[in-house]
């Protein structure tokens, strides 16, 4: 494995930093990092932003990101990190504005040496290749690192189109394509328990398995990210990103070593492997009220839930069904990887569907769950379902990282493990153009429910195993 050497100091360039996804999700991570003493010694932050922000209101802005979906920040470590902040407005894209430059200039002074730059695009698809071209004008590129949120384009074209421009600018090794779903510590189990434990290894293969369920329903709406995912959808935000690569994970064979170029390579050999989606197998959901809400457009045909089945054309997984669903305003919040074990033959007959099942829930520190049938006491010989579950975090004392803390982490000391490939990638655009194509009015659905009914068909005869 690839030991952590976070360089002695490093500038972070925070690209849309007064948005939805840095004050939910990256800012609370940088703010965790520095609490747990896991930054380069000297660092600062810069954020970038169209607004004319002065550094106080970016330092109070900061602050309620915080407070909102952070940690409380007080003390010495609050003291220690504002003093880190920077910020540098105007539209860096497109006016070629110098105040971010300058800002630049300025942290590398105060942190003489050579400090890693690393590029942080916390902003929608359609801005990266403008930032990624001006990044390369401002020769801001040299000896730095560019780290791109999901998804890496929203079309087999567009991703091409921005892979030449990410490639003019940058060499592959400086580019990092996070998706924080692979940061969970509960995906690093999957293969974890897997390769170390034959117990499972045995079993992971269409003569043990008969169906792979992913689930990640939500209870939340779009918030005030209503322009953002109009414009995106379940199908962009969700399922070609953090679904896909979740299924990857699952069906990946064993990787060579667990050295990063390793664990990439298995993971985009089987990405290589999925059958195009057929429209057939896919069911799409809008839940009511959607349209009224404020940046939506009144006739929006975006679709907030998807259900489909995914196959994966590999001799260990050829014939087993992958079912992938993802909602919003669903009944219940929930992530997780189901894996539904065949019946045995024997003397007992047909048995429950969801008698065997193994499910790693995939929110907060993970948990690990095996599902089976056993004798109930008594004289008689009446099965019931026993479950043995084993919370992640109860395996040690440590903390885990939270998937955005551990992918900066990954950034910073050069760990490319989780970080996706133009190869693999090609192919998930190619796997899901037909869902791209597809043009027809999501259905209708009520907020709390599970969707669709619709999207049962598509889970077959063993249903959802939520919310059957």
């Amino acid at each position: 494995m690839v030991e952590a050497r976070r360089p002695a100091a490093a500038i972070f360039v925070l690209y849309g930093a007064t948005g939805d996804l840095a004050k939910r999700m990256v800012l609370p991570a940088f703010y965790n990092l520095a609490e747990l003493g896991l930054l380069p010694l000297n660092w600062r932050l810069i954020g970038s932003g169209r607004g004319n922000w002065a550094h106080e209101d970016f330092v109070g802005h900061v602050r309620q990101s915080l407070r909102a979906f952070g940690t409380e920040p007080h003390g010495a470590a609050w003291a220690d990190f504002q003093r880190c902040l920077r910020f540098a407005g105007g539209d860096f894209a497109h006016d070629g504005h110098g105040a971010l430059v300058e800002a630049i200039g300025e942290a590398r002074a105060e942190l003489a040496g050579s400090p890693q730059l690393i590029h942080y695009l916390a902003v929608p698809p359609q801005a990266f290749e403008g930032l990624t071209v001006s990044i390369g004008k401002h020769g801001l590129a040299e000896f730095s690192r560019v780290v791109y949120e999901k998804p890496f384009g929203t079309s087999q074209d567009t991703f091409r189109r921005l892979d030449r421009v990410a490639h003019r600018v940058f060499d592959e090794s400086q580019i990092y394509r996070i998706d924080h779903f692979l940061g969970k510590e509960a995906t690093q189990d999957l293969h974890v328990l897997r390769f170390a434990n034959g117990l499972f290894s045995g079993m992971w293969n269409r003569q043990s398995v008969r169906a792979v369920q992913i689930d990640c329903p939500e209870t939340l709406g779009v918030a005030d990210r209503a322009d953002f995912y109009d414009h995106t959808g379940a199908v962009l935000d969700m399922l070609v990103t953090h679904l896909f690569q979740i299924a990857a994970e699952v069906a990946m064979e064993a990787p060579a070593s667990l050295e990063p170029a390793d664990l990439q390579a298995a993971r985009e050999s089987v990405i290589a492997k999925f059958r195009p989606i057929d429209p057939a197998d896919v069911v799409l959901g809008q839940f009511d009220g959607y349209r009224r809400l404020a940046g939506i457009a009144p006739r929006s045909r975006t679709e907030t839930f998807v259900a489909a089945k995914l196959w994966v054309d590999s001799p260990r997984w050829r014939g087993v069904p992958f079912l992938l669903r993802t909602g919003k305003r669903l009944h219940q919040t929930h992530q997780s990887v189901s894996l539904l074990l065949n019946q045995p033959s024997g003397p007992f007959g047909p048995l429950p569907v969801d008698g065997n099942v193994l499910t790693f829930a995939l929110d907060g520190a993970g948990e690990i769950k095996l599902q089976m049938l056993a004798k109930q006491p008594g004289v008689g010989l009446t099965l019931g379902k026993a479950t043995a579950t084993v919370p992640v975090a109860s395996i040690s004392d440590r903390t885990p990282l939270p998937p955005y803390a551990r992918m900066i982490h990954d950034v910073l000391s050069g760990d490319r493990s989780l970080v996706t490939r133009p190869d693999g990638l090609a192919h998930v655009w190619k796997v899901a153009q037909p869902l791209l194509d597809i043009g027809r009015t999501p259905l209708r659905y009520a907020p709390g429910s599970w969707g669709p009914t619709a999207a049962r068909r598509v889970a077959g005869r063993d249903g959802w195993l939520l919310g059957q």
